[in-house]
């Protein structure tokens, strides 16, 4: 198991080329499949910062957000924000080559080294078994998560009303993820492995961080600042 301390990585991981085609984004996306690993690699008592990543959108470009918080206690530690131009049009199942490269430029910019990352889209619960979470969680070395909120593939039928009840994402007879209620009275989300955990440790984390709303806070504050970001409203 790795240690809580281990650090992020970046240098020797490729990064997205500039003006890649879908083409070459397929190619590449299964090559990172097959450097990722949906296995344990950090106990849950041993994390204590997590952070939530995600973007929002103007017409030509993309604001990434980290924000980094405490594990359990969910308190704020750090943030930071990315604005680049749009580098990819959006193709499902390509997500992480148009949000991933503003995502680590806003993971360059902390100071603090997280021990796990949420990631709003997938995991292995992808059509290559590699969506954004997986490609953004082998590129920074990191246990990373996929809290999504519809599915990109494969079938689950409604978990029951209370929360922690959830029912298994199959696809091709493949367990990929699963449907979690995380709150009563609000749809489920779709959580998947991404780099570095499994899905029960997923599962477990997902709802450990969920509080007043369906989303885990970290991505929920990940989300609120890419929206300040963009209405340039944000600080470091």
């Amino acid at each position: 198991m790795m240690h809580p301390e281990s650090k992020r990585t970046t240098g020797n991981e490729p990064e997205f080329p500039d003006k890649v085609n879908p083409d070459t984004a397929l190619l590449i996306q299964k090559q990172m499949r097959h450097r990722c690993s949906i296995k344990r690699t950090i106990e849950t008592d041993w994390i204590r910062l997590v952070c939530g990543a995600d973007a929002a959108y103007t017409q030509d470009r993309i604001h990434a957000a980290v924000v980094v918080m405490t594990f359990p206690g969910l308190k704020f530690v750090e943030r930071a924000c990315a604005v680049q131009n749009i580098p990819f049009p959006y193709i499902p199942g390509l997500l992480s080559f148009r949000e991933g490269p503003a995502i680590i430029e806003a993971f360059s910019l902390l100071t603090t080294n997280p021990d796990l990352i949420f990631l709003n889209g997938h995991g292995y619960a992808h059509p290559r078994r590699c969506g954004i979470a997986s490609h953004i969680g082998v590129l920074l070395n990191l246990p990373a998560i996929g809290v999504a909120q519809r599915l990109l593939t494969g079938t689950a039928a409604v978990p029951g009303e209370e929360p922690g009840s959830t029912v298994p994402v199959v696809d091709s007879g493949e367990v990929i993820g699963m449907a979690v209620r995380t709150k009563k009275g609000t749809k489920p989300v779709f959580v998947s492995a991404g780099h570095k955990i499994d899905l029960a440790q997923a599962v477990d984390v997902v709802l450990r961080t969920t509080t007043t709303h369906r989303f885990p806070e970290p991505l929920r504050a990940a989300d609120r600042l890419s929206r300040e970001c963009l209405q340039g409203r944000s600080g470091r």
